[in-house]
């Protein structure tokens, strides 16, 4: 469905574990996916054993992410809301933006699917179609990426799901996870990204309802914090790890990581 494409080669790695003792610790502002996937489990202890830099994840939704990065409280944003992240780069907040990897959004329901959408690769029609119908649909209301998503595939259907607030749209106002067991306990429909639901263990007789439409496109991109806005930020360190992340290395450890024989992130490190 998606098309993979080459690596940058990784650079950086002996001028970072030269860095002084005290240095060698980042903050990652990073999204509830990528750490509740298990993502960073499997990546950081490869990075901090090879270099000796520490990295600390703060795992929020993309908005706070973004917010926490610009107010200086990390070296490093890994998110995904490419318009966002664009903006912060513009702004003067981050140094550059580069494609790291991808997967996709799809939309879990219960068994008895009482919006008929089982099924369905149109997602914007699937949307209507559980509107229309008044099922359920927990929203995580957020301001995290998959929030950003899910809004802008309900304006390209057609429907402003406000106006149903609080009675077939529910907000819940929390991380991935949680929102899918608030949704799965109401039997309301969920929109979440594929590895979160892959990893998800609360699933009960909830199954993949929509999937597979190019506009469930889900890109995430990593950004060092520009030392101009903030000069605190351990810059040197940080670029160490967006290079290695960026690297054949990296996007190699990246997609090899799976949960139960299931890959979950997709490289895409454009070619240097």
């Amino acid at each position: 469905m998606f098309q993979r494409t080459l690596y940058v080669s990784f650079a950086a790695i002996v001028a970072a574990s030269a860095l002084p003792a005290q240095e060698q610790s980042i903050i990652v502002q990073s999204t509830t996916s990528t750490a509740n996937s298990g993502l960073y489990d499997h990546l950081l202890p490869i990075f901090e054993e090879e270099t000796g830099i520490e990295v600390n994840v703060v795992a929020v939704g993309t908005g706070q992410a973004i917010t926490n990065a610009e107010n200086c409280d990390g070296d490093l944003l890994l998110v995904h809301a490419k318009p966002a992240e664009e903006a912060f780069v513009e702004a003067g907040y981050g140094t550059s933006r580069t494609d790291l990897m991808y997967n996709d959004f799809v939309i879990v329901g219960p068994d008895g699917d009482p919006a008929g959408v089982g099924g369905m690769s149109d997602v914007e029609a699937a949307l209507s179609q559980i509107a229309e119908s008044g099922s359920l649909f927990a929203s995580r209301g957020d301001d995290s990426g998959t929030h950003k998503k899910e809004l802008s595939l309900w304006e390209a259907s057609g429907v402003d799901p406000s106006t149903g607030s609080g009675e077939w749209y529910r907000e819940t106002g929390s991380g991935m996870g949680a929102t899918l067991n608030a949704g799965i306990g109401m039997g309301a429909y969920v929109m979440t990204d594929r590895a979160t639901w892959i990893s998800f263990e609360n699933k009960q007789d909830y199954e993949i309802a929509v999937e597979g439409d190019e506009d469930l496109f889900n890109q995430y991109g990593v950004i060092p914090v520009s030392p101009d806005h903030c000069p605190s930020v351990n810059a040197e360190a940080a670029q160490s790890f967006a290079d290695w992340l960026l690297s054949e290395e990296g996007q190699t450890a990246i997609g090899d990581y799976a949960v139960n024989g299931q890959q979950l992130f997709f490289p895409n490190a454009p070619e240097s």
